[in-house]
């Protein structure tokens, strides 16, 4: 019986992984589409949101039947619960990819002033927020403590990247209104990728209460 539970737990991890990775293509997706103005690869960026959709019902599915079927003991029912409570911020991760990218075709009719909006900084914030998914995916399938914590810490990178391409949008708005209505649809979006890493942040609290049964902040 043991055996099998084993089994399936490894299969939870690997769905885990291909959601983590799923994600983190979704994210690709919507940067690259959002630095292009490519339309039509923002627009399969939207459509893939269904598939990480349906990576969370597979996923979902297996906890459910681990917990079920196998009457967990502590230690592994901290495990799969901290597992779905991960899935559900994965899904906001790819909702988030997916808001991009409509913002990406909100903002197709007009180039961007690059003179008026630092978009280095906004790629900035999809590296590091697809790198603590990475690390986080990594750190719960490993068991890594270190490397939960490590996540958690970046948020503050995230945060003020954030915080740094706010007050440029407000200088330059300052300097020329025209700039504003293009200005306010970016600074959306890198809210949403300010979302992601609260997401990530989120995900990585659960992998510590995976390991030690404590929440830390």
């Amino acid at each position: 019986m043991r055996n099998r539970f084993e089994r399936q737990l490894l299969e939870l991890n690997n769905e885990l992984i291909q959601m983590g990775s799923m994600i983190e293509h979704a994210i690709e997706m919507g940067i690259s589409a959002l630095v292009r103005q490519d339309v039509e690869k923002a627009k399969k960026a939207i459509a893939y949101d269904e598939e990480i959709d349906e990576q969370e019902k597979t996923v979902e599915s297996l906890c459910m039947k681990l917990l079920l079927q196998q009457q967990p003991v502590a230690k592994d029912l901290r495990l799969i619960s901290a597992a779905l409570k991960m899935i559900t911020d994965m899904e906001r991760i790819g909702d988030h990819a997916a808001d991009i990218s409509e913002m990406t075709i909100l903002m197709s009719d007009a180039t961007y002033e690059r003179s008026a909006i630092n978009i280095d900084l906004v790629e900035s914030m999809a590296k590091e927020t697809t790198d603590m998914v990475i690390k986080c995916v990594d750190a719960f399938v490993n068991k890594d403590l270190e490397l939960a914590r490590t996540v958690i810490a970046q948020d503050d990178v995230v945060d003020d990247l954030f915080a740094d391409f706010k007050q440029q949008l407000i200088k330059k708005i300052n300097e020329n209104v025209k700039n504003g209505e293009q200005a306010t649809d970016m600074l959306m979006v890198a809210k949403y990728f300010e979302r992601i890493g609260d997401h990530a942040t989120n995900i990585a609290e659960w992998v510590i209460y995976s390991i030690t049964g404590e929440h830390e902040k």
